[in-house]
């Protein structure tokens, strides 16, 4: 049973000087409660676009965008997203910051605050609620960033290359702490990514795209079992499923495939 459905979604953007640009052409995917799917693509092949589009942040031009068979027309409380940039507010504190998306709803904070220090020690930052944004690692800034996503507890996490930023140690970290998180919450989870083994170590289908305008040109399922560790970037099948992916990238295949 689907959770989102991508029914023939097509994105035209009209350029100034005249005529248009297609960035998404006749995409369709469907997402079941509680995946974690990945999606990957040459450069502006319209991956960041798919996104905005399910957060309701882009109206898509042809088509349409279901969760729960109701139709995307604009953001709302069932979807959070997470930003390649934390963009934390310097003048608040942590768990402030994580408040701050249940203060918009109108959330008393004496309410708001217990729920935001949840979030705080599920993501590994108990004991820094009261540290501001400058005194944090980029890394622990964007554990904040995914806390803030999570205390609305909404029914799908997006996540816009949220560790492209950081240092490949850190980030390799932060794949696995967000899969420690992820497997906590049973958030059904969409995450774009430029890097191929950060997609097939996190996913359970990789959707790879093809060039622009923007299609779905294979669905690569990851068999690995989970949870897991670090250690099974070592895998030998994952290293193999990062070929196949970037084959599909570079176009060894062109037909729209399901591997």
């Amino acid at each position: 049973m689907a959770l989102i459905e991508f029914v023939d979604v097509g994105v035209c953007y009209q350029r100034r000087g005249g005529g248009e640009t297609v960035a998404l052409e006749r995409t369709s995917l469907t997402i079941a409660p509680g995946e974690f799917i990945c999606i990957v693509g040459p450069s502006g092949c319209g991956k960041t676009t798919l996104l905005h589009c399910l957060d309701g942040l882009h109206a898509p031009t042809s088509g349409s965008i279901l969760i729960d068979g109701r139709e995307i027309t604009a953001p709302g409380r069932d979807r959070a997203m997470v930003f390649q940039s934390a963009s934390l507010m310097p003048w608040r504190t942590v768990v402030r910051n994580v408040t701050y998306g249940l203060e918009l709803q109108g959330v008393p904070l004496r309410v708001a605050i217990p729920r935001a220090q949840a979030m705080i020690e599920l993501v590994g930052l108990a004991g820094f609620e009261d540290r501001h944004p400058g005194e944090l690692s980029g890394g622990m800034q964007q554990r904040v960033n995914l806390a803030r996503a999570l205390v609305i507890d909404p029914e799908v996490i997006l996540l816009d290359e949220p560790f492209a930023a950081l240092d490949a140690q850190t980030r390799e970290l932060m794949q696995t702490e967000l899969l420690r998180v992820w497997d906590a919450t049973k958030k059904t989870a969409v995450f774009i990514t430029h890097q191929i083994s950060e997609a097939v170590y996190l996913a359970d289908r990789v959707v790879v795209m093809s060039a622009r305008p923007g299609r779905v040109k294979a669905i690569v399922p990851v068999p690995i079992p989970r949870p897991r560790p670090a250690s099974a970037r070592r895998d030998p099948q994952m290293h193999a499923l990062e070929n196949d992916v970037a084959a599909l990238i570079e176009g060894a295949h062109t037909e729209i495939v399901t591997v």
